[in-house]
């Protein structure tokens, strides 16, 4: 009888101590710490695979790192857009169009959280890539800006070349997550991603353009990377 005294009294101790919350200070440090960022810097990447290579900011090494090339584009105001409308700039960059019934809509309601999150910040831009620059001229852009109160100075709705838009996305941004598959331009550009670019052009990182959790993972790791200076 004494032993079922005691195994009964160890299984309540054991039942209460479990739910107790463990509100150490290591305990609430690292809750916060996982909110605010993952990591004390953000990986660098070179290829489809999105291997991450953990490079130290502004090393010899970054400095021949993979860069966005330059490009000659066309935003929703008519004005030329080029990688030096964009020096200095932190930006997040997507690929839609304005006719898209699927996931276009969800993407620019999620960039739009992104515009209001850093509305005020001149150093973060965003920057979504017209797919079909034949129907999406300047002044279908401008109308799709007005309709989803875009702000001109902020978010950058881009038309031009499709060849060059096609490049962009599946050479340099690796949008798509079709390893080993060889695409040219008359196979559909469409994917949910955003890519998170630096102000020397490296990528340093992808998100799920649909999912909140993802979006909100990205604005922490924008803050990251402004520490970077």
């Amino acid at each position: 009888m004494k032993y079922s005294i005691s195994i009964v009294a160890v299984i309540i101790l054991l039942i209460l101590g479990c739910g107790k919350k463990n509100t150490s200070p290591d305990s609430k440090n690292i809750v916060k710490s996982e909110k605010e960022s993952r990591v004390e810097y953000l990986p660098f990447f070179k290829d489809p695979s999105f291997t991450p290579h953990w490079l130290v900011p502004k090393s010899k090494e970054v400095a021949e790192f993979h860069k966005i090339p330059d490009f000659t584009l066309i935003n929703q105001n008519g004005d030329t857009l080029t990688q030096k409308s964009f020096d200095g700039k932190i930006y997040i960059t997507d690929f839609f169009f304005t006719t898209c019934p699927g996931i276009c809509p969800k993407m620019t309601d999620n960039m739009s959280i992104l515009q209001k999150e850093f509305i005020d910040d001149q150093d973060i831009l965003l920057l979504s890539h017209s797919v079909t620059p034949g129907i999406d001229s300047v002044s279908v852009l401008k109308e799709y800006a007005s309709y989803r109160d875009i702000q001109d100075d902020k978010w950058h709705l881009v038309t031009g070349k499709r060849e060059e838009i096609y490049s962009l996305g599946r050479n340099y941004y690796f949008v798509e997550e079709d390893l080993g598959v060889e695409k040219d331009t008359n196979d559909f550009l469409h994917t949910e991603n955003f890519l998170l670019i630096d102000k020397n052009k490296h990528i340093r990182g992808i998100y799920n353009g649909l999912n909140k959790t993802s979006i909100n993972q990205l604005i922490a790791d924008v803050k990251t990377l402004k520490k970077e200076g």
